[in-house]
């Protein structure tokens, strides 16, 4: 018999009060991997960003921990853009057009939301997407491929450690662009992070999605057996659930689950229990109080992580650089989506800031928040930028995460060229390129 009660066993927030008992290892590795450009993590963010430093003429490495790239949008499920899609880039662009191209843009939404929405995409048709997109680009991918260490020498990392079903082997690089969402490359190698805000130690929280398809009502079966778990007995019970379309005679279904820490192992772990505990939960009180003629069809793999950790950089995105509408200097991405805070203490439907203070205007990301202030040849996009927690709220989505990844690989290749360190390009030179290629950054 399953507990119903998970919160009694499993943790939470990771304990650092003791420090735990050390070994050493050495091992002499092969370095079989040898680029201009390594990417780490292959979500948007990271394929945008190899995709763009290939175009530049580097050599790109792609490191990707799952068989398929685009991370939350494909692996987790997350089938749908917030933000403007348009003049993100023309790497998002050649994105966009390939899921046209599929019909897998936009989808009719069934039962309780039946309208178009352009932003809903196939998920898994992305999947291929990306993957093309990137051979097309001559971008080497490396998947089922874990980040594992880092070697750092007078300020630059000079090779990382990979694992894959080869066994840990080196990859040596130039410029090095942590997109892993929880800063796996940047932690390793020393870099100051950032993560919870001065309000709470809690992350964002975290999102399961899971898939139904619409069935005859007579062949419903699915209600929890006894005691497993605890059912939901009214609305008010229910944990913030969003329903949108997932193709015809489906839906996709997203569930908050908060307060656990996704840097952490045993955290980790026990939000993925927890959220296809509550998953079968909400399954089983739509079915037997709402009556929905619903199968459940299958659950992500990974669950929807919102905040990981991010990277200190050069600087800081603030809310209020967002809230104003700031432009910078060296501005090379673009932040266009609202205030996306959810009280990561609460599984309800309630937010950081009142309601009425979400909408913000357009605002710059400038491309020092995209520099690791502790390294040399270090850059990061997608929700491992230099930000605070609400501006993260809002830059962390597809969009912005494709702005970001797309400006730091352009970034990377040119350092690679001018054979020089990030901090000494010109940033003008940066953001002539990011608009050369489709970027739209006027605030």
């Amino acid at each position: 018999m399953v507990s119903g009660r998970p919160d009694d066993t499993l943790p939470r927030l990771p304990d650092q009060t003791e420090s735990p008992p050390v070994v050493a290892w050495c091992r002499d590795l092969p370095v079989r991997y040898d680029a201009d450009v390594a990417v780490v993590g292959g979500g948007i963010a990271g394929v945008s960003a190899a995709c763009a430093a290939a175009r530049s003429g580097a050599s790109v490495i792609l490191v990707e921990r799952f068989g398929v790239t685009g991370g939350v949008l494909t692996t987790g499920g997350v089938a749908n853009f917030c933000g403007q899609m348009e003049g993100q880039g023309e790497v998002f662009d050649a994105i966009l057009a390939d899921l046209r191209a599929f019909r897998a843009l936009g989808e009719k939404g069934q039962g309780a939301q039946p309208v178009d929405r352009p932003t809903v995409f196939h998920y898994e048709i992305l999947a291929v997407v990306l993957q093309e997109l990137l051979l097309r680009r001559g971008v080497k991918l490396l998947l089922h491929t874990r980040f594992i260490d880092a070697r750092v020498t007078a300020g630059r990392i000079t090779e990382c450690v990979v694992c894959g079903m080869s066994g840990p082997e080196a990859l040596r690089a130039r410029q090095f662009i942590d997109c892993s969402g929880e800063s796996v490359l940047a932690r390793a190698a020393g870099c100051a992070t950032l993560k919870g805000s001065e309000r709470s130690v809690y992350q964002l929280p975290m999102s399961m999605m899971y898939f139904v398809r619409h069935i005859a009502p007579e062949a419903v079966v699915e209600h929890l057996p006894a005691g497993w778990f605890e059912p939901v007995r009214d609305r008010n019970e229910l944990p913030m659930t969003s329903i949108w379309p997932d193709g015809p005679g489906g839906n996709a279904i997203k569930i908050k689950v908060p307060m656990y820490d996704s840097t952490d192992t045993e955290s980790l772990t026990a939000a993925e229990i927890r959220g296809r505990r509550r998953m079968m939960e909400v399954m089983d009180y739509h079915q037997r109080i709402e009556k929905k003629s619903w199968r459940l069809d299958h659950c992500s793999p990974i669950i929807g992580i919102r905040e990981g950790c991010r990277v200190a950089g050069d600087y800081v995105l603030t809310v209020d650089d967002c809230r104003a509408g700031r432009a910078f200097e060296d501005g090379v991405a673009r932040g266009t989506f609202c205030l996306d805070g959810h009280k990561p203490d609460d599984d309800k439907r309630t937010y950081i800031l009142p309601e009425n203070e979400l909408g913000i205007p357009p605002y710059q990301i400038p491309l020092r928040s995209l520099i690791a202030r502790d390294l040399r040849n270090l850059m990061m996009a997608g929700r491992n930028l230099s930000a605070d927690q609400l501006a993260l709220s809002s830059a962390r989505v597809a969009t912005s995460g494709s702005m970001m990844g797309q400006a730091a690989g352009i970034a990377a290749a040119m350092a690679v060229t001018e054979g020089c360190d990030l901090r000494s390009l010109a940033p003008q030179a940066v953001r002539d390129e990011v608009t050369a290629r489709g970027a739209w950054l006027e605030v």
